[in-house]
């Protein structure tokens, strides 16, 4: 994907990589930040808490920007 992020200073390509991973036999996800989040019971949970993560990234960010 070609494009920007907010922080970024010119276009970049940027690649998509499945962010669910399994450790031990534990589902979790993995955010840019390079946290491990989990584990989760499913792959739906793991979506909906990864859904939520960026919920709240973005509102930090918001603050961030705004401070």
């Amino acid at each position: 994907m070609y494009g920007m992020r907010a922080h970024d200073t010119a276009p970049a390509t940027h690649f998509r990589s499945d962010r669910l991973c399994r450790v031990n036999g534990e589902l979790f996800f993995c955010t840019r930040e390079n946290t491990l989040e989990g584990p989760f019971d499913s792959a739906e949970k793991a979506e909906q808490e990864i859904q939520a993560y960026i919920a709240r990234m973005q509102v930090v960010d918001s603050n961030w920007s705004s401070g």
